[in-house]
């Protein structure tokens, strides 16, 4: 009884290592702070955590089947690229479907909805001065899931959520490449606002909603092909 009992404890243990070491590094790729192409030297990560090799190496074949990492012979595990392709697509259908949720959500938002929403791109604004493109992107997705989660059809409302979680699998952080396009955001959110607080019709909601969404992909692959 004893022996399981250790033994148990010892697979939790390494569990939570492992679990450890994945989120620690998954939150490096993602904000940027390990950047396409950046070499994953297990060992370093390893004493950096405090750690052994091996719950890294299980974290890094966890991110490899994320599509987070990749290896490369004769060099090891490299962050991955960004596929500029995916992100197109990904962004193209987003702008569609969170069009069309947010269009159906918009009867349901009430006034501490559009307060909260508000309050939020006000953080936006602010995040401006000194601009910091991961925190201002949390902020953005806060924001419009204030507006697609009354969404009353769960299918569309799903489509989103994979939408918004394949972005994040992309490390997409569109400001990041566009800062001048996040102004152009912040205005466009208060609009929006600003048509849901007066009922608009859920067809001129859908469209600003979608041309919103359009926009910061055009400025992404403007500046791609400049």
């Amino acid at each position: 009884m004893a022996d399981t009992v250790t033994a148990a404890a010892t697979s939790t243990n390494a569990a939570s290592k492992s679990e450890r070491a994945y989120a620690s590094v998954k939150t490096r790729i993602v904000d940027g702070t390990y950047s396409p192409g950046y070499r994953l030297v297990l060992a370093k990560i390893a004493e950096d955590l405090g750690v052994s090799v091996v719950p890294v190496r299980e974290a890094i074949r966890r991110l490899e089947a994320e599509g987070l990492v990749k290896f490369e012979r004769n060099v090891g595990a490299t962050v991955a690229g960004i596929d500029p392709t995916e992100y197109l697509y990904t962004m193209q259908t987003l702008s569609i479907i969170e069009g069309a949720a947010t269009a159906l959500s918009a009867p349901l938002i009430g006034p501490a909805d559009v307060a909260r929403a508000r309050s939020v791109n006000a953080e936006m604004r602010d995040c401006l001065t000194h601009f910091d493109p991961v925190r201002f992107t949390q902020l953005n997705q806060d924001f419009h899931s204030v507006l697609f989660e009354h969404c009353p059809n769960p299918h569309i409302l799903d489509l989103v959520h994979r939408g918004w979680n394949r972005l994040a699998s992309l490390r997409s952080s569109t400001f990041r490449f566009v800062p001048g396009r996040a102004h152009e955001s912040v205005d466009e959110h208060e609009e929006l606002l600003q048509l849901i607080e007066s009922g608009a019709g859920a067809d001129e909601i859908e469209r600003a909603a979608r041309l919103h969404r359009s926009a910061t992909l055009d400025a992404y692959l403007a500046q791609s092909n400049s």
